[in-house]
């Protein structure tokens, strides 16, 4: 391939996915530790869920038949012959002009059709209630099955587990659950430039950043990142570090992707394996070197050394192949995003894909964005923005007032 072929955002990601065929195999983990995994197969139900019919707020037991044209001016009077006691099933059926006292959650008795609210019932005398208004049958009750019944599915495959799912799988009691295995993924930098955070630099010299940054966005994507070294910008060197990368599900390497006769990250991806690079060079800003290949079926992704390039890089490319892996859809069906109106105006040239971070604040009851400008290797201006604002290929730019939409930074 053609050193800085450039293309476009879109066709660069669509190549890298198409050409990744590798997908996640299934393990079986406890339901408590499942938050972020990824169903594998389908989740069934064992049982009945809620298993018998439940009531969904304090106050009575009644047949509802019982308060039909009860109000407060003609209240029906029913005689109260119990109490449900909670986490006890009723021990005693429920008679016509009967009303057994029930607490949220506690199970219907025999008879009971219905549960009318404490606060619409008056006590009449020391065993009677007056009922202050009509209940309809199945009026605040949660019946046996209405959540799910057994044999159906609880969840399907493909599912991201958050914490009401966790919630409902172990309502459920389903205690194990078989989830994708979150993708290995290989983490390189290089760079003669670079040392170790725990070293303090010399003279022209700085401390590598990208490593960090890069595993805890693995992380969040629900991969399982491991960071295998820093290299020199010496082919021996990075050449055995991808080779190392090899036993792993994606190799991420950055630094060395940009125009010099030093970078050396493309030609040595292109010797692990076919079909090699797809991809060197994209219509984006900030991250245009970065670099796009699968070697024997294992995708490498060559990020630029700039950190806040790396991360542009790393949200456009990794984000959707990693999801892919873990059978999500690449692309989310809803992203965390606000609509706030530019400070000023942001340039952009027709034909390439910029990425603008903003400050988000608020005035005169307004969003506003304000760009937080700076060169792609300072990464206090990612710590400084709030979201992203992405220009598409086809704008020239945005004019300020403009109202845009904002990719929330997590």
């Amino acid at each position: 391939m053609d050193f800085f072929t450039l293309l476009s955002v879109e066709e660069a990601r669509a190549r890298l996915l198409a050409a990744v065929r590798r997908r996640m195999p299934a393990e079986r983990v406890a339901t408590a530790a499942a938050m972020g995994r990824v169903t594998a197969v389908p989740v069934l139900a064992a049982e009945d869920l809620p298993p018998f019919d439940r009531s969904s707020v304090d106050g009575y037991a009644v047949r509802s038949a019982d308060t039909f044209g009860a109000s407060e001016a003609l209240p029906s009077y029913l005689t109260v012959t119990a109490e449900i006691a909670m986490g006890a099933a009723p021990t005693v059926p429920l008679n016509p002009g009967e009303a057994q006292k029930i607490a949220t959650g506690g199970a219907l008795p025999e008879g009971a059709d219905a549960v009318i609210m404490v606060e619409h019932t008056e006590q009449s005398a020391p065993d009677e209630i007056a009922a202050l208004r009509p209940v309809s049958p199945g009026e605040n009750v949660m019946h046996r099955g209405e959540d799910c019944r057994a044999g159906e599915e609880l969840l399907p495959a493909g599912r991201l587990l958050r914490a009401q799912e966790v919630a409902l799988l172990s309502h459920a009691g389903i205690l194990e659950v078989d989830v994708v295995r979150r993708p290995r993924v290989a983490i390189i930098s290089t760079g003669d430039e670079l040392v170790p955070a725990d070293q303090v630099p010399a003279p022209g010299q700085i401390r590598e950043s990208n490593g960090q940054a890069l595993q805890a966005l693995v992380r969040r994507d629900g991969g399982e990142p491991t960071f295998l070294g820093l290299a020199r910008d010496d082919e021996t060197q990075i050449l055995a570090l991808l080779q190392q990368g090899m036993a792993y599900d994606v190799i991420l390497i950055s630094g060395g992707s940009s125009v010099g006769t030093r970078d050396l990250t493309s030609e040595l991806i292109g010797r692990l394996g076919s079909p090699g690079v797809l991809a060197h060079g994209v219509k984006l800003k900030p991250g245009k070197p970065t670099i796009l290949a699968v070697a024997d079926g294992v995708p490498v992704i060559g990020l630029p050394g700039h950190p806040v390039s790396a991360q542009v890089s790393y949200n456009l490319f990794v984000t959707p192949l990693l999801r892919q892996m873990q059978g999500l859809s690449p692309e989310p069906e809803f992203r965390p995003t606000v609509r706030a109106r530019l400070t000023k105006n942001v340039a952009s040239a027709t034909g390439r894909t910029d990425v603008v971070r903003v400050r988000l604040f608020r005035r005169d009851g307004e969003l506003w964005a304000e760009p937080v400008h700076g060169k792609s290797g300072l990464i206090t201006t990612l710590v400084k923005a709030d979201g992203l604002v992405v220009i598409p290929s086809a704008r020239e730019g945005l004019l300020a007032g403009d109202t845009v939409e904002v990719e929330v930074l997590e």
